[in-house]
């Protein structure tokens, strides 16, 4: 009952935002949610590293987050830039590590817990700005596939699941579960390219595929942390599905992988009907 309540409360919150906030406020909107995520996610990794210089990771994630979502000018040194954005984030961490005097044997953990976890978040930031900025219907589209995929698996798998996808890391996640996710996040987006394209377009269903999949994986990416941190939810900000950081982790893959797709297929307002 606390699932389907706080759904019934977060899911028009979440499509209010992204229909009727423009600009800088739904980059606001969006990155106060991942952000709370990121804090999640902090709060489960210091143990592991509490003398790092872990208070600066929450600012980071939104600022890294704002520096993808600007719009770069055409330019040929495009290899030239990603060798400068590697250089600014390996030497920012060695240097970080280095003057904040970080124990050496807390030293691979603050690595890893600002390396991972800096992109972790800040992509997701930028890609669903930039999907919102493009056409708002592109992050209804997002949520469609992850939100019912992910029912779809949860009670698929719930009465159906006999074969284990993941044992180790998430007991309960069924291989029946997973193709239920997956069919049901492309029927979405067909139902979705039918509505707003006014077609069926086997690009996007193809991508809908790839998404749907990047979600699962997301998902189980987060049981990984959680089950080698010893953690059962990373929060209780929502009744009946823990932390914010659990029901988003699926949305953290999917986002860039749909973004990148939309990109490539020139999806956006020239290519949708009009809204009603």
């Amino acid at each position: 009952m606390k699932r389907l309540l706080t759904a019934a409360i977060g899911t028009p919150v979440m499509l209010a935002g992204v229909f009727l906030l423009r600009g800088v406020w739904f980059f606001v909107f969006d990155a106060f949610f991942i952000t709370w995520a990121a804090r999640e996610y902090l709060a489960m990794m210091r143990p592991r590293a509490p003398h790092a210089p872990l208070g600066l990771f929450l600012p980071l994630v939104p600022l890294a987050a704002v520096a993808m979502s600007l719009r770069q000018p055409a330019a040929p040194d495009g290899p030239l830039q990603l060798l400068i954005a590697g250089m600014v984030v390996s030497l920012g961490l060695g240097s970080l590590a280095l003057l904040s005097r970080t124990p050496l044997q807390e030293t691979i953990a603050s690595f890893g817990i600002f390396g991972f976890g800096i992109p972790y978040f800040a992509v997701p930031i930028a890609s669903i700005y930039r999907l919102q900025d493009r056409d708002p219907w592109l992050v209804f589209l997002l949520l469609a596939i992850v939100w019912l995929g992910d029912t779809a698996a949860f009670y698929v798998g719930s009465r159906f699941g006999r074969h284990k996808m993941a044992p180790v890391v998430s007991p309960l996640k069924s291989w029946e579960g997973a193709a239920a996710g997956f069919l049901t996040g492309v029927f979405a987006a067909a139902v979705w390219g039918i509505w707003r394209l006014g077609r069926l377009d086997p690009g996007l269903v193809a991508l809908a595929g790839l998404t749907a999949v990047a979600a699962q994986v997301g998902d189980l990416v987060e049981s990984m942390l959680k089950r080698g941190l010893g953690v059962k939810d990373s929060g209780d900000a929502l009744p009946g599905h823990g932390g914010i950081l659990d029901r988003c982790d699926a949305l953290l893959f999917a986002a860039p992988v749909l973004f990148v797709g939309a990109w490539l297929l020139r999806l956006g307002p020239s290519t949708a009907l009009p809204a009603w």
